[in-house]
């Protein structure tokens, strides 16, 4: 079995979901209340970040967890409603060409996997037009029917990505060699680095120096 693993914030989607998760939650017409909250509580790790005293994968990780709190919704149906209003705007944002690459893949029967640290559901909210036959992103904890907020999330990026790749492929039969990954940052490059035929789209300048020296393709 062949995969393709495409990650989403600056691949399958041109830009940054959490950057569209503030605006989103800065202007809603009916959370907009607890952004200021939400504001003050992202500034400390923000800024231990740009002081190099938080590193960046702890940082991200708090982030989402702060927004989560800040939200405060209970029930994963008022989430999801949540996360569905951002379909349109995030569709606006899609890359074409990665849009084209999924439609081929899915027409060879390659098993196809959206890979990303963004909340996994919305992830699911915003590519229901898109095929997938597997996607991995940060899940929010559950507690029954209601939203866990004592329980830290686990947010899926770097070497986690892999883990989680590993893990639902597990006792498949994967011809890596014949398989394809795209990704735009060095946090992506595990998963690049275990296919045959990694993609570097619009990579960050590290990422690109990578991608020029080894020869891969480059979009």
């Amino acid at each position: 079995m062949r995969v393709a693993i495409f990650d989403f914030d600056g691949t399958l989607y041109s830009e940054e979901t959490f950057q569209l998760l503030m605006s989103h939650l800065r202007y809603h017409p009916i959370h907009k209340s607890k952004y200021k909250r939400f504001y003050r509580a992202i500034l400390p790790p923000f800024i231990g970040h740009k002081l190099k005293l938080v590193p960046e994968a702890k940082m991200k990780e708090r982030s989402m967890q702060i927004y989560l709190n800040a939200l405060g919704i209970s029930s994963m149906d008022e989430m999801d409603s949540y996360f569905g209003e951002l379909t349109e705007k995030v569709r606006e944002g899609f890359n074409l060409e990665l849009i084209s690459r999924l439609k081929q893949h899915t027409d060879e029967n390659v098993h196809i996997m959206l890979v990303s640290g963004a909340y996994t559901s919305l992830l699911q909210s915003v590519t229901k037009a898109l095929h997938f036959d597997t996607i991995i992103g940060t899940e929010i904890p559950m507690n029954g029917d209601s939203i866990d907020y004592r329980t830290p999330i686990y947010h899926i990026q770097g070497q986690r990505k892999n883990d989680k790749i590993k893990e639902v492929l597990d006792g498949k039969e994967i011809d890596w060699q014949n398989s394809f990954a795209y990704g735009d940052s060095l946090s992506d490059l595990s998963v690049l680095e275990l296919v045959g035929n990694p993609v570097a789209v619009r990579p960050e300048p590290k990422l690109q120096v990578i991608a020029k020296e080894r020869e891969w393709e480059i979009i």
